[in-house]
């Protein structure tokens, strides 16, 4: 008499968790604050989406087909600009990730064991990140003038708060096994960061610096319009003049030397990371 297979036990699917009380009181939120912001007189900003079907569309709507229709024989005037912007870009990131790779070691407790000086570095740096590039542009612009000089030292603050930051969190959180055998060699705080640490983190930071590089590209075109050089300032012109066609030439341009650079950039990282 042959025994029968047992069929399998059928598992009861676990039921679908409820969606938490957070989300709801969230969406809630959104909502009240997004009717109160259309009403102005309870203090609201005024928002409303009526400009769109009124006789203000209608000349929006002739402004973006003037900016749709380029006129491309404007960018070779344009040209030294363009050139400009990515002297800006490269000057910057350059300058700026070598200055942020010995910061980003001070401001890392596996490499920096003063309390004291760890904790300047680590609030300086909030300080560099606490103001967006724009605003050290404007700085910048009013200490040395305009022109491209206050674009690249308003990108090299920019570069050395976020390159710092990430590459102090990577320091955090290398393997201590060479750190400590190099401190049993004798080696010194700088010696052992050298040796230990920075061939670690070498793949990470050098990510972190072409992500750099490709934020300055499109960081200095915003920069150009308070007076730090570049594109920009053409762009600040040729609105300034109304000249619809010339800035829809120039923003398909950069936008398809954005496009070009990020794919170089992408190429590299994937070559040496």
């Amino acid at each position: 008499m042959s025994l029968g297979t047992a069929p399998a036990p059928t598992r009861r699917r676990p039921s679908k968790p409820p969606v938490p009380w957070t989300i709801w009181v969230g969406a809630v939120a959104l909502v009240v604050i997004t009717l109160w912001a259309m009403l102005e007189p309870l203090g609201g900003i005024g928002f409303s989406l009526a400009p769109l079907f009124t006789e203000q569309a209608v000349a929006g709507w002739y402004i973006i087909r003037r900016f749709f229709d380029p006129e491309w024989s404007f960018l070779p005037r344009a040209y030294p600009r363009f050139v400009e912007t990515l002297y800006i870009a490269v000057i910057a990131s350059a300058v700026g990730c070598s200055v942020a790779l010995p910061i980003s070691l001070l401001a890392s407790r596996v490499t920096n064991g003063g309390r004291v000086l760890y904790g300047l570095v680590r609030t300086w740096l909030s300080v560099v990140r606490s103001l967006p590039d724009i605003a050290w542009a404007l700085l910048f612009v009013a200490a040395v003038g305009t022109g491209a000089l206050g674009g690249i030292m308003a990108l090299i603050m920019f570069n050395i708060g976020i390159i710092a930051k990430l590459t102090s969190e990577t320091v955090d959180g290398v393997d201590l096994g060479p750190v400590e055998a190099a401190q049993a060699s004798g080696a010194g705080r700088v010696q052992t960061a050298w040796v230990a640490v920075v061939p670690q983190i070498l793949p990470g930071y050098l990510s972190y610096s072409l992500y750099v590089f490709e934020l300055n590209i499109r960081a200095s075109l915003v920069l150009g319009l308070v007076g730090a050089g570049g594109i920009g300032n053409v762009i600040k012109v040729t609105l300034s003049r109304f000249e619809y066609e010339r800035l829809g030439a120039v923003i398909f341009a950069f936008f398809v030397i954005v496009v070009i650079l990020d794919q170089i950039s992408i190429a590299l990282r994937r070559r040496l990371v």
